[in-house]
């Protein structure tokens, strides 16, 4: 058997040369010819068709050099190394005798590359999307690839119709103009957004929570309204987490489709979602193994109550802030997981927060990529670990939070890979800059001086080292501004922000006050975090003001306060403020608590103390409507260290940041001609908002009622400057808003009724202002 296994090979073979070779010798001898040929010896290597290139760089793609075998495999990978450098557009290689013979075809220069029919993207903006350029080298295939890229921009900026061809017109010299023609089409947008089983959450609130919008009567402006379908896939983790937070942990948005109606050129965008059953938080507690570690030293980061419906980001918020807290005591590996158990019979989830000892692991190093403008040790300086401290996920997470906080970077990303020992790890960041210094050319507009111009220059990141520098000048009716500002948020690498400003005020005489005034000055200031939500600041002053009187042609009239300054007063400054902020969202709050108190003492011509307190409250009424409810609270006094009155150029302004309905500077004690102020103040509102149901949410607009009261003091002003104005003290006013989420900022016209005024009150039906904490 072992024989014959080993002779069957020889008898097949010997079979096939006697009976199969017969049958077909022309074939046989082709492909030995070819073979033969092929693996000549190269003595010689001609090169033919080239003009630009030289034969040496032809030669240097060959994969068979001079006095190599030419073989069928190098002669192939010869031809795919020409093809693939992209300078001919046809090669053949062969040999003849001993010679190694190319002959290619050289693809022709671009003489230029020019677009026709952009009006979305300017002509620059195209040239960076395509690989073709002036002088470079042409090929179709580039040409059929930068046709799709420029299709694909106009597809994502809302162009679905777009078309894009192209035209080549060979000229002297075998160089050949490229030329994009673009028809544009109309932009497509979205003529609506739908939402299928949402019987909890309104349809308003959804499309606020989602970035896609429906086309407005901005969106030409904004661009907002552009169907894109990896935004779509964001929007569907969106509303996900936008149920989680709210009560609905099992919510999911079945599907998301897109309908493109042809005739209206615009989409139909429809979310179908099964919002599963509600939760509210059960027992709530905290358990850990760390030994010293006490469970209570920890309650105060807990953010999830019992009884309050069940939110995802609340759960996560807690565990990292408990973790956080444990590492500043001093457990720095300290590990917080929360353990959920559901009780679906009674709808509520029973949260035990276990802190243990993670693994000890320490930072080895930290990578940075991507930055090539902001300097690393600004990226390095936002997490609280540095390289050879104790490594924390939780600070990981709040280092990249904080980083796409600055401003500074459109994405970051951060990865941990194994160092070189397995206790130590090496943190990676990516980051991609965007653009943080504009020039503004702007409107803008205050209760005080009307509507007025302003140009700007802002710069973010100065000198790529995070520092923030604005300059500016801007005017009113009556009014000029000069400001320089600079901000160092490090200031000697701690965490202290420490900056200063400087501006020139002008004011003309006019409605307010029978003189005008210039204003230059200065100040110092600085800043630090103290706890967690509570920020202290603190500065320092000079500011010296010139008075003009009669420079409208009337004759000299302004009243002695002014007068008995001899033309100008100068004072200095000194005072600090603290702020504590727990809301849920600063630009849009729905919930939690605001504190502002603030000191200041003016000295040199002055000896004042001023001290002021401003707090708001906000509370969900109708959380699944978006009702919001809101308190706000205002109280302020100047004392007059010296015992004497106080003078009316520093005393608080009273208008419709105080109380709505009235003029600014329209309420309180009034002199001749000039309005004199108030030297304390307590005031409070209430407010409602909600959403306009007759309106898209996409335009962000809400509505508010609201009442206000106040009452006014005068105590400190010389009775002998007071005309009128001292008959009624509170002040009490209703009215409804308008509010709208601009990108300038929320922004709310107030229509106001006044209920109880004095007779020399200005009152006003109709405010514009722009809404804040405070």
């Amino acid at each position: 058997m072992i024989v014959r296994a080993k002779l069957l090979p020889s008898f097949i073979l010997g079979l096939f040369l006697i009976f199969g070779a017969p049958l077909m010798p022309s074939a046989f001898n082709e492909v030995v010819g070819v073979q033969a040929a092929q693996a000549q010896t190269v003595s010689r290597i001609s090169v033919t068709g080239n003009q630009r290139v030289d034969d040496s760089t032809v030669i240097s793609f060959l994969a068979v050099r001079q006095g190599q075998r030419a073989t069928s495999q190098l002669i192939d990978e010869s031809i795919d190394s020409l093809y693939q450098s992209g300078l001919f557009s046809s090669v053949k290689v062969y040999m003849s005798g001993n010679t190694l013979n190319v002959a290619v075809s050289e693809n022709p220069i671009i003489s230029s590359v020019l677009f026709e029919g952009n009006q979305k993207f300017s002509d620059a903006q195209l040239s960076d999307m395509v690989n073709l350029s002036s002088r470079g080298v042409y090929t179709e295939a580039a040409l059929e690839q930068d046709i799709r890229s420029i299709e694909l921009a106009y597809d994502q900026a809302g162009f679905d119709n777009a078309t894009v061809t192209a035209r080549s017109d060979v000229q002297d010299s075998a160089r050949v103009k490229v030329t994009f023609v673009i028809n544009e089409g109309d932009r497509a947008g979205i003529a609506a957004i739908r939402f299928t089983g949402n019987n909890s959450i309104g349809d308003g609130q959804l499309r606020a929570a989602i970035k896609t919008r429906e086309s407005h009567l901005l969106s030409f402006l904004f661009r907002d309204d552009v169907y894109d379908e990896d935004k779509l896939n964001v929007d569907r983790e969106l509303i996900r987490l936008y149920y989680a937070n709210r009560g609905y942990p099992d919510a999911q948005v079945l599907s998301a489709v897109a309908d493109f109606d042809a005739e209206r050129n615009a989409y139909f965008i429809n979310f179908t979602i099964d919002e599963g059953e509600r939760y509210e938080f059960g027992q709530i507690n905290i358990e850990t193994s760390i030994s010293g570690l006490n469970p209570d030293s920890l309650t105060g980061a807990v953010r999830t109550q019992e009884g309050r419906r069940y939110s995802l980001s609340k759960l996560q918020k807690s565990a990292a802030e408990m973790s956080k807290d444990a590492a500043n005591m001093g457990y720095s590996f300290a590990e917080v997981r929360p353990r959920i158990d559901r009780n679906i019979e009674n709808k509520t989830f029973n949260v035990t927060y276990l802190v243990d000892e993670g693994a000890r692991l320490y930072v080895e190093r930290i990578n940075v990529y991507g930055n090539t403008r902001t300097r690393d040790f600004v990226i390095r300086r936002e997490f609280e670990f540095a390289e050879g401290d104790p490594f924390n996920r939780t600070f990981l997470a709040a280092g990249r939070e904080a980083l796409m906080g600055l401003g500074f970077f459109s994405t970051v990303n951060v990865s941990v890979d194994q160092g070189s020992a397995s206790d130590k790890v090496i943190v990676n960041v990516v980051v991609e800059e965007k653009s943080t210094g504009n020039y503004a050319l702007g409107a803008n507009y205050s209760p005080d001086g009307g509507v007025g111009g302003e140009l700007s220059l802002t710069e973010r990141n100065f000198l790529g080292r995070g520092q923030d520098l604005r300059i500016s000048i801007g005017a009113t009716q009556g009014t000029r501004t000069y400001d320089f500002s600079f901000t160092e948020p490090r200031f000697m690498g701690l965490k202290i922000s420490a900056g200063v400003d400087a501006y020139q005020r002008q004011v003309d005489e006019g409605k307010y006050y029978n003189y005008g005034t210039q204003s230059t000055g200065f100040q110092l200031r600085v800043g630090a975090p103290i706890v967690d939500n509570l920020q202290a600041n603190a500065f320092v002053g000079v500011d010296q003001t010139t008075y003009q009187d009669g420079t409208d042609g009337s004759p000299p009239d302004a009243p002695t306060y002014i007068t008995g300054f001899g033309g100008s007063a100068t004072k200095a400054f000194v005072g600090y403020n603290l702020t504590y902020t727990d809301v849920d969202n600063a630009r849009s709050p729905s919930e939690g608590f605001a504190i502002n108190v603030s000191q200041q003492y003016v000295g040199v011509d002055f000896n004042l103390l001023k001290s002021e307190v401003k707090g708001s409250y906000y509370m969900p009424i109708l959380p699944d409507a978006g009702v919001i409810g809101s308190l706000k609270g205002q109280a302020g006094i100047i004392n007059e260290l010296g015992g004497g009155y106080v003078n009316p150029t520093e005393t608080f302004v009273a208008g419709p940041s105080l109380i709505r309905g009235f003029a600014s500077r329209g309420l309180g004690p009034q002199g001749a001609n000039n309005a004199l102020g108030i030297t304390e103040y307590l005031a409070v509102s209430a407010e409602v908002e909600f959403p306009i149901p007759v309106l898209p949410e996409s335009y962000g607009l809400k509505g508010a009622v609201w009442a206000d009261a106040a009452y006014l003091g005068h105590n400190s002003i010389d009775p002998a400057l007071i005309v009128d104005g001292i008959g009624v003290q509170t002040r009490t006013s209703v009215g409804a808003s308008v509010i709208w989420d601009s990108p300038f900022g929320p922004l709310r016209g107030d229509f106001a009724h006044v209920i109880d005024k004095d007779t020399a009150d200005q009152t006003q039906v109709f405010a514009l202002t722009i809404s804040t904490l405070f």
